[in-house]
């Protein structure tokens, strides 16, 4: 299996209007890059070392259950900013933060605000496709090496890319759920009530944030009407968990199963920052009376001290999980559990 599915850099650029089919409304998002720009949004790694690559292709081949958790940095090449990438992640390029849960239940204003930042990100965001990456995982899967793939996006291009053996962990946004009575609708349908209810509304975003957002002013917010569940007037929100939610605990029960029937585990674009996951990767581990390993590899920009790092997790009724470095191409960091399932970054 080829790296370079997964570490190759596609050029993009934006320039992008969007327009209702009677054209009422407009909103432009144009940001330039340069000329042989790699991605707005892909971060900079250092150059591949094929000797990395082969001990990956080895990894790969040797796996017979293999696991993969993919992240956010999956993605940016398809053209969707991330969160914590140096330089180009949402943190790196401005003082916004994400929307909370909390606060999208308790206050109608925040919500409206979401929806417009939304309803204006949308037509690009749904549009865009699966690049190398989710089509070589597809490829694996059909090929019998993927044994189950989990992943933190809510942007559905694994599901483009037609994989099949997939938890999408937080959600989807192509999904929108009523609060109060459940109901499930497809997001593409809630863009034609938006174009009806804001025909006349009109907005230009100021740039691009992850997971279909924009930036807009208050003031074009303001006036930006937001329907209600067809079926009992009751508010609406993307099927995904927001920052401040849990995970449903069935499908984290899921995922820990899987987790645990795995050979070994190769995480892409994720740094396991996110307690979710890192509980999910975790748990299956924690209580275990005999010593195991689970080799895992690590392909993510995020983790910073290395882009490559091989790890073997290992449980002791003593120690809890800790990690052992077997393999590194410079400093590395390692994730170890303690006894009562805390988590700790070292170097």
């Amino acid at each position: 299996m080829l790296i370079g599915f997964f570490l190759s850099r596609m050029r993009m650029s934006f320039g992008l209007p969007f327009r209702a089919a009677k054209g009422h409304w407009m909103v432009n998002i144009s940001r330039q890059c340069s000329h042989g720009s790699i991605g707005l949004f892909v971060p900079p790694s250092p150059p591949r070392d094929p000797e990395k690559v082969k001990e990956l292709q080895r990894f790969i081949t040797l796996s017979k259950r293999l696991l993969v958790m993919t992240g956010a940095g999956i993605s940016t090449e398809s053209g969707i900013p991330d969160y914590r990438s140096e330089k180009v992640g949402l943190y790196a390029r401005t003082d916004q933060k994400p929307i909370q849960h909390g606060d999208f239940l308790r206050s109608a204003p925040i919500r409206q605000r979401y929806w417009a930042r939304n309803f204006v990100g949308w037509p690009r965001f749904s549009s865009l496709q699966p690049n190398p990456a989710h089509w070589a995982l597809s490829n694996w899967e059909r090929l019998g090496k993927l044994y189950w793939l989990v992943t933190q996006n809510v942007d559905a291009l694994h599901t483009k890319a037609g994989s099949q053996r997939l938890t999408e962990l937080h959600g989807c946004m192509h999904r929108v759920l009523c609060l109060d009575c459940g109901e499930q609708i497809p997001r593409a349908v809630l863009q034609e009530r938006f174009e009806a209810l804001n025909c006349t509304w009109s907005a230009e975003a100021h740039g691009l944030a992850p997971d279909g957002d924009v930036f807009l002013t208050e003031e074009q917010v303001q006036s930006f009407q937001v329907p209600s569940c067809a079926r009992c007037g009751g508010p609406l929100k993307p099927d995904v968990v927001f920052f401040g939610d849990t995970v449903n605990p069935d499908k984290v029960d899921f995922v820990r199963r899987r987790v645990k029937e795995a050979d070994s585990l190769l995480v892409v674009g994720s740094s396991l920052q996110v307690s979710d996951l890192v509980r999910v990767v975790t748990a299956p581990f924690v209580g275990w009376r005999t010593p195991e390993r689970l080799p895992v590899w690590f392909l993510s920009s995020c983790i910073e001290s290395s882009h490559w790092c091989l790890l073997l997790l290992r449980c002791t009724p003593a120690t809890g999980l800790s990690s052992l470095p077997e393999r590194s191409s410079s400093q590395l960091q390692y994730l170890t559990l303690g006894p009562h399932g805390q988590t700790t970054w070292h170097v």
